[in-house]
Formats: C-alpha cells, structure tokens, sequence
C-alpha cells in the first residue's frame, strides 16, 4: 500500500520517533477525518496511538500519560470544541500533562480559532487544510515544545 501522502523529509525527520494520540473527544460519531490525520502522522514518521470514537477528555487524559505521548490531536466535529478543548486540557493537568502540546482539528468556525489558541492549543487545523501543511505544523509545534 503506497503512503497517504509524500512527506517533505523535514517534516519525517522531526516525526520520527515522536508518540502522537488522536482522539475523538464527545459523541461525536464520526472518525474519517481523525483516521486520514492519524495515517499522514503515521506515513511522516510518528507512532500513533487513535483511542477511537466518543472518548471522555478524562479517559484521553489517561490514555496520554499511560502512552507518554509528545503530543495530543483532537477531531472535533460536533460544534462543542470549546468545551471539549478546555476539558481536555483540563483533565491533561490534573494528571500532571499539561507541558503535552494539543492540536485540534475539525469543523471549527474562524471566529472560535482565537478562544482554542487562548485556552493553549497549538494549532487549529480545518478540512480545507493540505495533509502536508497539517503535518508539517505538527512537526514544528512539537520542535518548538517538546514534551
């Protein structure tokens, strides 16, 4: 099977090696999106961990401490990001993660990017977006803070 996408080698050389978890945080049900994302992270180098559909920010948490990923990407399709976001970072720092970097990606309005950056996140990421430019963005927030 060919890959998803062609990496740039800068942004596979930053991956390599990295733990990223995709989660979908709510109840939101649908995952095509999270599942194209966590392939691209894949094909560019990182180790993926997807915690599949309609997971408590709690349960999110947890999953990224125990896997002690370098960083956490959020799909959100179901209008509730910013309650979804500020609860997963929220429960990231009552387990002592809150240095983990949080990406969010979804159906989110322009007008709500600034609240979700406010509230920590390091990039928004919408449907329009090139997988190279998602996964390049990723690459360079985790080389900014590392985990």
């Amino acid at each position: 099977m060919s890959d998803i996408l062609e990496t740039p080698a800068a942004s596979a050389a930053l991956l390599k090696g990295k733990r990223i978890l995709v989660a979908k945080p709510g109840l939101d049900g649908h995952d095509v999106g999270a599942k194209v994302i966590a392939l691209a992270l894949r094909d560019a180098g990182a180790e993926v961990i997807y915690t599949g559909l309609r997971k408590s920010p709690g349960f999110i948490a947890r999953v990224a401490v125990d896997e002690d990923v370098d960083a956490v990407g959020l799909s959100i399709l179901s209008g509730s990001h910013k309650e979804l976001v500020a609860d997963s970072i929220a429960a990231l720092a009552q387990e002592g993660a809150s240095a983990i970097p949080v990406f969010v990606g979804g159906t989110i309005p322009a007008e709500d990017v600034p609240a979700l950056l406010e509230l920590g996140v390091k990039a928004v990421f919408t449907a329009d977006m090139k997988l190279e430019d998602v996964v390049a963005e990723v690459a360079a927030g985790l080389q900014r803070d590392p985990a």
